[in-house]
């Protein structure tokens, strides 16, 4: 490992998790369930920037980049029979479960990460109680330091709250640490905290997208070792 870097901040969904694989399937489900095949389920994947035929998000899809009450916000008008608050304790309880796709062997990673000194987090739009469930039931929520989602008390990505949380509870210099992920909100928070930006091309971003913010881009999280081990 390099002796610049002490820490590795982690977005979860299409950085640990691939986001097609885990989220895809669900998502066509849940909007089943909520419309009841009525002629609006194509509307309501549409607002959500979601493929129903391929079950694959579209790149500037609201899901893929945004909080839960931003995604609230463009799915209430096309669930006419769901209030806000029901909406949101359905969505968390439902989210909790869905089973995520690891983008490479994580455990094995993550270790390996530590084991060269590293200390580790995650931060993620998502909110906070489905994170830890899913970082749970992959094996791997023992191995960060920090968790958080938007809903931790820091906000949400691309401000640089979850960041500045990071490196306050695990006494960190912000040049210290890399913050690595797959979207434009992932970069702009990590550079506007004065952290490194590694991102990877396991997302819906494209690289050339990715290249105009981060200070380098990767194929993946398995790529990290040899890079760091460049500096």
């Amino acid at each position: 490992m390099g002796l610049k870097i002490k820490g590795l901040l982690f977005d979860k969904d299409g950085t640990l998790f691939d986001f097609h694989a885990s989220w895809g399937p669900w998502l066509a489900g849940f909007i089943a369930e909520l419309t009841h095949g009525k002629p609006h389920q194509a509307r309501l994947a549409e607002a959500l920037g979601f493929d129903l035929s391929t079950q694959r998000f579209l790149p500037a899809s609201v899901f893929v980049h945004d909080t839960l009450e931003e995604i609230l916000d463009v799915m209430l008008p096309h669930i006419p029979d769901w209030n806000r608050a029901d909406m949101k304790e359905f969505a968390i309880l439902e989210t909790e479960k869905v089973p995520q796709t690891p983008i490479v062997p994580l455990v094995d990673l993550l270790e390996k990460f530590r084991l060269g000194g590293l200390v580790l987090g995650v931060a993620t739009n998502d909110n906070e109680a489905p994170a830890i469930a899913q970082l749970k039931t992959a094996g791997i929520a023992q191995l960060f330091d920090f968790i958080a989602g938007y809903d931790s008390g820091f906000g949400g990505k691309p401000a640089t709250g979850m960041q500045i949380a990071f490196c306050t509870k695990l006494g960190l210099d912000a040049k210290s640490v890399a913050m690595v992920g797959d979207s434009l909100h992932d970069m702009v928070s990590g550079r506007d905290a004065g952290m490194m930006t590694i991102g990877v091309l396991t997302g819906t971003t494209a690289r050339a997208d990715l290249e105009g913010v981060a200070d380098v881009v990767l194929e993946d999280i398995s790529d990290i070792p040899a890079y760091l081990a460049q500096l």
